[in-house]
């Protein structure tokens, strides 16, 4: 009879694999399904990873790419004396140290604000939410029009009151805290809208039982709020970590990097070199040293914080 069954079940298109039993015309349909991103993966993430390591170890130029030499790990060593390399690697690790708990404290500060306003809730999350949708560079051209010297809208409300007009983009003390403090009110909508759905999904009893032991508000933050919100925290901490990390749009057309390197950064640093001076070997070997950092920052700070998803 078992025999039986599983023959019959072979002509209506199921096989196994292991253990496991599938349906012919179901798999492929699944396998058709994930083809489309499976091969745009391939293309845009696996082989450009694959052709960095290989450009790595070679002298390959954009200008000469049929003169390719295999140099070794020069162009590793070659990173640590450049003298471009620490000041972008300085700049980032300042652009990433203030702009991480900066913009998080906004997001959070903005999510708990929307969670319990119940007046116009709709209209505050698009709103928060609504420079996320602008892109980099159109955010970053509509900030350097804000802070033109000559007919920007900041320099005119400094001079309704009688204050003369500030080179923000061009002063090296101003430059850098500006694209910090843009880039965090750009992002903040997106991690407000994963908080925000952290919270409406903490059950309203632990609020209520610790209204019963008499917790107060900010008791209940600590207590049962924060710790609630751990899986959260730590996945929008990461990711926002990730993408500090990667910063180049802003600086690129806001300041080019300046005024005096003090916004060049190491994603620019690279794109510099890759791009502009066509040194396709030496970029890519500054980028797989750039993404083992990354790559430690993240797993570290993912061990620190407790990245199980237990809360």
């Amino acid at each position: 009879m078992q025999i039986e069954n599983i023959v019959t079940r072979k002509r209506r298109g199921y096989f196994h694999f292991g253990r496991s039993e599938y349906n012919i015309k179901e798999s492929l349909t699944g396998l058709g399904f994930m083809a489309p991103a499976t091969l745009l993966a391939l293309l845009f993430v696996i082989v450009p990873i694959f052709v960095s390591i290989f450009f790595a170890f070679t002298s390959a130029n954009m200008g000469r790419l049929t003169d390719i030499t295999f140099v070794g790990f020069k162009n590793f060593v070659d990173v640590f004396s450049d003298s471009y390399i620490w000041p972008a690697l300085k700049n980032t690790l300042y652009f990433v140290g203030v702009v991480v708990p900066l913009q998080f404290g906004l997001a959070l500060g903005l999510a708990l604000l929307v969670n319990r306003l119940r007046v116009m809730n709709s209209f505050l999350r698009w709103a928060f939410f609504a420079p996320v949708m602008l892109s980099l560079a159109v955010t970053s051209f509509l900030w350097l029009n804000l802070l033109n010297p000559q007919e920007g809208l900041m320099n005119s409300i400094l001079g309704f009151f009688g204050l003369g007009p500030s080179l923000f983009l061009e002063d090296t003390k101003l430059a850098m805290p500006i694209i910090i403090l843009i880039s965090a009110w750009q992002g903040a909508g997106y991690q407000m809208l994963i908080i925000l759905s952290g919270l409406k999904g903490i059950p309203k009893d632990l609020y209520e039982a610790a209204s019963i032991d008499r917790a107060n508000k900010v008791e209940q933050f600590f207590h049962v709020t924060l710790p609630s919100l751990k899986p959260t925290i730590v996945f929008v901490l990461i990711t926002m970590i990730i993408g500090a990390f990667r910063i180049m749009v802003q600086p690129m057309i806001m300041t080019n990097g300046g005024p005096l390197n003090s916004t060049l950064t190491m994603s620019l640093y690279i794109y510099r070199t890759g791009v502009t001076y066509k040194n396709v070997g030496y970029s890519s070997a500054i980028a797989l040293l750039y993404t083992f950092i990354i790559a430690t920052v993240s797993l570290t700070l993912r061990k620190l914080l407790g990245g199980d998803n237990e809360a």
